[in-house]
């Protein structure tokens, strides 16, 4: 099945403890031929970035905020003026509001349902009434959960039944405004969460055994998503209306069936499946670079060679060590740690050491980072083995309100290849 697709974007989120300058982060953006990007916020250095660049934007505002927006229509204006208006003047190609991140999802368990209507009318009628009703359009990133198959089947497709009501007059609001359907779409959750889900049938090779809907044959768990939204939008009245997904990938750590193998096995199918050429992460098509390769950030400046490690002659039988390592993790990133991830090969000391090198970075190699009640020792030796690295910081980022923020190196060899997004017409 081949999806008339209006363009391919990248997500940039913000959720990292070190994160890359703004504007090396559009020049990368840029310089792979990226010509849409999806905010998860409205950050005003990343806007000012991306003022000039002729990307096209979808700014975000997160879930914390709806419940404010909801009650106050000034809220909503006084937002939309200082964060959509004031950008556009400036060059900035806002085309879209996200009114919140999956605000539906179950795991919230309703937190957000009565909110996110009237957070969503008031943005809106903002957007409206500053006479932007037809350049920037609302929109709600809603996660693949917010319907269902009774049947099993695509044709079955419709809203959840706990939410349907809500859902409906969301819809409408979209299509009255001639907005878009966002949806984020991943086949891995699928194979994460069921130990019995067929590993073919995530990717696009198909080699998965077919599930036949009157006649329909889908190869690939997609394809049968997707097209249980479509059913579910046109058993609602709502047929016509545009779906943008919003995010879709593979994750490369963190799981036995997350890796770069994987990973890039996914996205370069994906993106043949819908047809659009080009060169991108590991050989990844996206119709944007003629180099065959996805062009990195440049001009990066990282930290120095230096790691933190367990003291060679330290006991693992240290009563110490227990906390220190729930400590580090607890505070920094121990993802490659699980099981068949990229360091599951590691021995005891071996994920002690990576587990104080991930706190120790995160705080800038400050010395007091690498103490851990006398455990812990910073080397110039990579520790680096196999498939297992550990990763150096970035040097800090001092953004215009004086924030600290950046990324990791590994965060930001991933920073184009994690999701990505585009725009089908129905």
């Amino acid at each position: 099945m081949l999806y008339p697709v209006g363009g391919i974007g990248a997500n940039w989120g913000s959720q990292s403890s070190h994160r890359l300058p703004p504007d090396k982060v559009v020049r990368m953006l840029r310089e792979n031929g990226i010509q849409k990007v999806k905010l998860f916020d409205a950050d005003y250095d990343t806007l000012k970035a991306l003022g000039g660049s002729g990307i096209e934007v979808m700014v975000g505002i997160p879930n914390d905020m709806l419940a404010n927006f909801a009650g106050s229509p000034k809220a909503a204006e006084k937002w939309v003026s200082q964060n959509v208006s004031h950008h556009l003047t400036s060059n900035v190609l806002i085309r879209y509001v996200a009114v919140g991140n999956e605000p539906f999802l179950e795991t919230y368990n309703g937190s957000f349902l009565r909110t996110t209507y009237p957070a969503l009318k008031n943005v809106q009628d903002a957007l409206t009434k500053a006479g932007l009703r037809n350049q920037v359009k609302v929109t709600v990133p809603l996660n693949a959960d917010v319907y269902n198959t009774a049947s099993g089947l695509p044709s079955g497709g419709d809203f959840r039944a706990d939410i349907h009501d809500f859902m409906i007059p969301i819809v409408k609001l979209l299509s009255d405004n001639a907005a878009p359907f966002t949806v984020n779409i991943y086949p891995f959750i699928s194979l994460y969460t069921d130990s019995n889900f067929p590993v073919e049938y995530a990717f696009f090779d198909g080699n998965a055994t077919p599930v036949n809907d009157g006649g329909t044959s889908y190869y690939n768990m997609f394809d049968a998503n997707h097209d249980t939204l479509v059913w579910a939008l046109q058993k609602n009245g709502f047929g016509n209306l545009p779906i943008i997904v919003g995010e879709i990938g593979w994750p490369t750590d963190g799981d036995k069936n997350a890796n770069v193998e994987y990973a890039q096995r996914f996205n370069q199918g994906f993106m043949t499946h819908i047809r659009y050429d080009g060169q991108a992460k590991y050989g990844l098509n996206l119709g944007t670079t003629s180099s065959g390769t996805l062009v990195p950030a440049r001009n990066v400046s990282y930290l120095d060679s230096k790691w933190c490690i367990m003291k060679p002659n330290a006991r693992l039988e240290d009563s110490q060590v227990a906390p220190s390592v729930s400590y580090a993790c607890g505070l920094a990133d121990c993802t490659a740690l699980g099981y068949q991830t990229s360091c599951s090969n590691l021995d005891a000391r071996g994920n002690i050491s990576y587990a104080f090198n991930s706190y120790y970075q995160q705080n800038n190699q400050l010395d007091e980072a690498c103490k851990f009640n006398g455990l812990g020792t910073i080397t110039r030796a990579d520790p680096t083995t196999g498939t297992c690295r550990f990763n150096i910081m970035i040097k800090q980022y001092y953004g215009g309100a004086g924030r600290i923020q950046g990324f990791s190196q590994k965060t930001l060899s991933l920073a184009l290849g994690l999701t990505i997004f585009f725009l089908i017409y129905l």
